[in-house]
């Protein structure tokens, strides 16, 4: 069965960091790339950031870019997303993808497989 399980989440006051990572099982997704996306209540689901297979790619949505960090280890099968300076805006679930390429895309119509998501809530 596979599975990709989100950890890291958590209430932190603004300006603080949050480690948020994702760990798959039932499957190697080292020849895929990851992303991660986020869905704050009452509003659709949105991308946040994304990453190649190698690592060598990445992609951020404009509101994340420049404090939040996505990388990867593949011996470990999992992602991560470093978050820093954290805003109240920033409060939602955010769940991790594998999209069915090698190459990182924005749209949640290339990813496959979603964990269940974890929680960030950021106070002001």
């Amino acid at each position: 069965q596979v599975q990709l399980v989100e950890s890291g989440g958590g209430l932190v006051q603004a300006g603080g960091s949050l480690r948020l990572s994702c760990a798959a099982s039932g499957r190697s997704f080292i020849r895929n790339a990851m992303g991660w996306f986020r869905q704050a209540p009452g509003k659709e689901r949105e991308f946040v950031a994304a990453i190649s297979w190698s690592g060598g790619t990445t992609y951020y949505a404009g509101s994340v870019k420049g404090r939040f960090t996505i990388s990867r280890d593949n011996a470990k099968n999992t992602v991560y997303l470093q978050m820093n300076s954290l805003k109240p805006e920033d409060t939602a679930v955010y769940s991790c993808a594998a999209d069915r390429t090698v190459l990182p895309h924005t749209s949640e119509a290339f990813y496959d497989y979603w964990g269940q998501g974890t929680q960030v809530t950021v106070s002001s």
